[in-house]
């Protein structure tokens, strides 16, 4: 799944930032995520998780996938 996560990352620049971590290295990070079944695909909105899926995706996938539960808007600024 690599390649397609890579491609996915491209693609949905700037408005989602994806990223790996290695839970064999970080084990707590796993544990606070419940993350049982690699991969393991998260998605976090102002720094909460909203949703989660795991199994291996195509880049399609991905893409679609974070695209239907998270927002290509980018925040609004806040009025004065």
């Amino acid at each position: 799944m690599a390649p397609a996560f890579e491609c996915a990352a491209v693609e949905l620049e700037p408005g989602y930032r994806l990223l790996k971590v290695d839970t064999e290295e970080e084990p707590t990070l796993a544990a606070r995520y419940e993350i049982r079944s690699i991969p393991m695909l998260m998605l976090f909105v102002g720094g909460n998780p909203v949703v989660r899926r795991a199994g291996a995706s195509d880049t399609r996938g991905i893409v679609s996938w974070a695209r239907t539960h998270g927002s290509d808007k980018p925040p609004s600024a806040t009025p004065n």
